[in-house]
């Protein structure tokens, strides 16, 4: 179901869907930045597992984090860097929002 919710959101194999989630989340994060979408930040994670078909090798399942996977490391590495918590709209809240069937925070 997971990557069902991620293709919905508008991330395939062919690129970020027009008019979709995705896309939303791309001109935000573009605008934020100045112009660019940063690699390993939300959009640019979603796009790839979008790209690639499949959530579950990486570790963001619609249940949950899976332990040991590339996914809680992920999210380790950004409680570390936030002292003790993944932030709301961060890179690993967004992906498994989605990953889940949501909308990663976003409105």
């Amino acid at each position: 179901m997971s990557d069902q919710n991620v293709r919905n959101a508008g991330f395939t194999p062919s690129g970020i869907t027009a008019g979709s989630l995705g896309s939303s989340m791309m001109s935000q994060e573009a605008k934020a930045s100045g112009g660019g979408v940063r690699s390993g930040g939300p959009t640019s994670t979603l796009q790839e597992l979008g790209a690639r078909g499949s959530t579950h090798s990486t570790g963001f399942t619609c249940s949950g984090i899976s332990s040991g996977s590339t996914a809680s490391q992920m999210m380790s590495r950004e409680a570390t860097a936030h002292g003790g918590g993944t932030p709301r709209g961060g890179t690993t809240s967004t992906v498994q929002s989605i990953s889940m069937g949501g909308k990663g925070g976003r409105r």
